[in-house]
C-alpha cells in the first residue's frame, strides 16, 4: 500500500510561493538605486538613484576634473608640462559611470543583494578622444623628447658625406593615455616614461648604402654614348647629381635629372653651338680644354642611363643615350693628337713709355694671345688682329710712313709683329711674308724684324710642321721710370733646334735732310742706312748636324733728319728739301 506525499508537496510549493514573493519584494524594495555602499572616484553615491547619483558625481569631480593635469616625464631628459583635459580629449561619461557602480533596475539575486548590504569603489569612466590625445601627446614629445635622426648619405663637392643616425625619446602611447586618464580623475601629477626611439635609417643601412653605392659610384668615371659621340663624365662632375633617398627603412639609390643640367653643360654646348677644344698653357705646361659638341637629349634619359651603370666596375661603365650629336670643328682628341706639350719658342722685345704703346700693343697681344695654327695653317697678323680702328681697341701713335714719323691708329703695334717674328724665327717654322721697317729702329734685333700696316703689309708666316703650334702673348706695360716688354711664345712638339747668325753691316748710305712746314711735322735727328745679312741655322734636336740654312738679306734706308718750320712758312705752302728719304710704311 503506497504511502500518501501530498503533504510534502503541499509544503513545497508553499515555501517557492513565500521565496518569490520575498524576491519579488526586494526588487520592489531596491528600485534602481545604487548599492548602500558604493563610491565613484572616491564620491559616495550609496542608495542614490541613477540621477541623484550622476548629479552628486559631476558636482564631487568638478574640481578636480577642472584643473589642469601635471605631466612629469621619468628617464633620460626628464622634464614636466601641464596639459588641460579639454586639449588632451579627456572626459567623464557621467552616466556609464553611474552604470558601471551598479545603477539601474535588476533581478540579479546579487545585485538585489548588493543593493542593501554591497557596493565597493569604482572609477567613473573616462572617454578619449583620440585625436585630441594624438595631438597632446605629439606636443608632449616634442617638449619633452625628440625626434629619431635618421642616418644619411648625401654627395657635395664631388664626395660622399655620411651623416650618423641617432637615437630619439618618445612616450609610450597607451602607457601615457592611462596616465594622463588616471590623474585626470585623481587631480595627481601623470607619471610619464620616456624611451629610446630607433630611427628608420640606422648604422647598418648606411653603411650598406656606402658600400653598394656610394663607394662603387664615385670609383672611376661613367661614358655616355649619345649619337656617335662620347661623353666621359668624372666621378667628381656627377656625384652631386646622385641621391640616397629614405624608404621603407633603407637607402634607396639615385639620380636628379635636375642636377645633372649643370654637369651635362660642362661637357655639353647643349642645344646650342658646339664649343671648340682648345689648349692653354696653365703652370707652365700646355693644357687641352675639352671641346663641347651640342647634343639634345632627355635628361631624364641621361639619369636612368647613368644610375644603371654608375656602380658597375671600371670597363664596363659605359651606357648609350638616345640623342642627337654636333660635334665641334676641333674635338678633344683632335686638340691632343697636335702635339703641343712643350715650349719651342719664346721671344721678348722692350719699349720705351709711351700710354699709346701700352694701348696698341697691350691690345694687338691679347687678340694674338691662345691662337692655334693646325698644321700647315698661316699665320696672317693682319687678319687675326683686325683693322687698327677706336672700335678694336686701338689709340693714335707714331707710324713711320714715306721715311719719317707720323701718327695714325694702331702706332706701336709694329713691336708686336717683331717678336712674334722672332718666335716665329727661333720655332723653325717657314716665312712666307714679312716686310723689316724702312729705317732701322735700336730696339730690334737687326736684320730680324718686322712691320705691318692695314691692310697691305702683313706678318704671315706657316706652321710647316706635323703639329699644332700655340702662340701666346704677354705684355708688362711700361712706366715713366720702366720700360715695357712684350713677350711671345710658341708651343709646340720640338722639331728644330735653330740658331741666328748676323753678318756685318755693310752698304752704308746717308740720311738726308729735310724742312717740313705741314702741321703735322716731327723733327728728328737721322742717321744712315746700311745693309745686313741674317742667316737662320736648322739643326735636329741635339744634334750639332746642320740640316739647312736660309738667309734674310735686309736693306735698311737712312733716317731723314727733319726739321719743322712754321705751317705755310714754305714757298708753295708745303714740301720740304735734301734728299729724298726711303719710303715705305710700318707702325713702330
Amino acid at each position: 500500500m503506497r504511502t500518501p506525499r501530498r503533504p510534502a508537496l503541499v509544503g513545497g510549493l508553499a515555501l517557492l510561493v513565500l521565496l518569490g514573493g520575498a524576491w519579488v519584494g526586494a526588487y520592489a524594495a531596491a528600485g534602481d538605486g545604487l548599492p548602500s555602499g558604493a563610491r565613484i572616484s572616491g564620491v559616495d553615491v550609496g542608495g542614490m538613484s541613477p540621477s541623484e547619483a550622476e548629479s552628486a558625481l559631476r558636482a564631487g569631480l568638478a574640481e578636480t576634473v577642472a584643473e589642469p593635469i601635471e605631466v612629469a616625464v621619468r628617464g633620460r631628459g626628464g622634464g614636466s608640462a601641464e596639459v588641460t583635459a579639454g586639449d588632451a580629449g579627456l572626459s567623464v561619461d557621467w552616466a556609464a559611470s553611474v552604470a558601471e557602480a551598479g545603477g539601474g533596475r535588476s533581478w540579479d539575486p546579487r545585485d538585489l543583494w548588493d543593493r542593501f548590504a554591497g557596493g565597493e569603489e569604482t572609477d567613473a569612466v573616462v572617454r578619449v578622444d583620440d585625436a585630441a590625445f594624438d595631438r597632446t601627446l605629439e606636443r608632449l614629445e616634442g617638449d619633452l623628447g625628440t625626434e629619431p635622426t635618421d642616418g644619411a648619405v648625401t654627395f657635395v663637392d664631388g664626395e660622399a658625406r655620411v651623416s650618423e643616425p641617432a637615437d630619439g625619446r618618445g612616450l609610450d602611447p597607451e602607457g601615457a593615455r592611462s596616465a594622463l586618464a588616471a590623474a585626470y580623475l585623481s587631480g595627481e601629477p601623470a607619471e610619464l616614461a620616456i624611451t629610446d626611439l630607433a630611427p628608420d635609417i640606422d648604422a647598418d643601412d648606411v653603411a650598406e648604402a656606402v658600400e653598394a653605392f656610394a663607394d662603387p659610384a664615385l670609383s672611376a668615371p661613367v661614358t655616355l654614348t649619345v649619337g656617335s659621340e662620347e661623353l666621359e663624365l668624372r666621378p667628381e662632375q656627377y656625384a652631386d647629381a646622385l641621391t640616397l633617398t629614405p624608404a621603407d627603412g633603407e637607402l634607396e639609390p639615385g639620380v636628379d635629372p635636375e642636377a645633372l643640367g649643370p654637369v651635362l653643360d660642362q661637357v655639353t654646348a647643349g642645344a646650342g653651338e658646339p664649343v671648340d677644344a682648345r689648349i692653354e698653357v696653365r703652370r707652365g705646361k700646355p693644357r687641352v680644354v675639352p671641346g663641347k659638341p651640342a647634343v639634345t637629349y632627355d635628361p631624364a634619359d641621361v639619369a636612368t642611363a647613368l644610375l644603371a651603370v654608375v656602380t658597375r666596375p671600371e670597363g664596363e661603365r659605359t651606357a648609350e643615350v638616345e640623342g642627337t650629336v654636333r660635334p665641334p670643328d676641333l674635338t678633344t682628341k683632335e686638340a691632343r693628337a697636335l702635339g703641343v706639350r712643350e715650349k719651342v719658342s719664346e721671344f721678348t722685345t722692350e719699349f720705351p713709355y709711351a700710354e699709346y704703346r701700352n694701348t696698341n700693343i697691350g691690345r694687338a697681344a691679347e687678340i694674338v694671345d691662345g691662337t692655334l695654327l693646325q698644321p700647315g695653317e698661316v699665320f696672317s697678323l693682319n687678319d687675326i688682329v683686325g683693322e687698327r680702328t677706336r672700335e678694336n681697341g686701338f689709340t693714335e701713335g707714331f707710324i713711320i710712313s714715306n721715311g719719317i714719323f707720323k701718327q695714325d691708329l694702331g702706332g706701336g703695334v709694329s713691336q708686336m709683329a717683331t717678336t712674334t717674328f722672332n718666335a716665329m724665327f727661333f720655332a723653325g717654322l717657314e716665312d712666307i711674308e714679312h716686310k723689316p721697317h724702312s729705317f732701322y729702329i735700336d730696339r730690334y734685333p737687326v736684320g730680324r724684324e718686322a712691320t705691318v700696316a692695314w691692310p697691305t703689309v702683313d706678318l704671315r708666316f706657316r706652321n710647316d710642321t706635323d703639329h699644332g703650334v700655340l702662340i701666346t702673348a704677354d705684355l708688362k706695360p711700361s712706366t715713366p721710370s720702366s720700360s715695357g716688354a712684350v713677350t711671345v711664345q710658341m708651343w709646340s712638339t720640338k722639331v728644330w733646334d735653330v740658331e741666328s747668325v748676323t753678318s756685318d753691316r755693310y752698304a752704308f748710305t746717308s740720311p738726308a735732310t729735310r724742312t717740313l712746314d705741314t702741321p703735322d711735322c716731327y723733327a728728328n735727328s737721322g742717321y744712315g742706312g746700311f745693309t745686313v745679312d741674317v742667316t737662320r741655322i736648322f739643326k735636329e734636336p741635339g744634334s750639332e748636324e746642320v740640316v739647312k740654312r736660309e738667309k734674310f738679306n735686309t736693306v735698311y734706308t737712312p733716317s731723314d733728319t727733319v726739321r719743322c718750320v712754321p705751317p705755310g712758312s714754305l714757298s708753295g705752302g708745303g714740301g720740304g728739301g735734301g734728299n729724298g728719304g726711303g719710303g715705305g710704311a710700318g707702325r713702330g
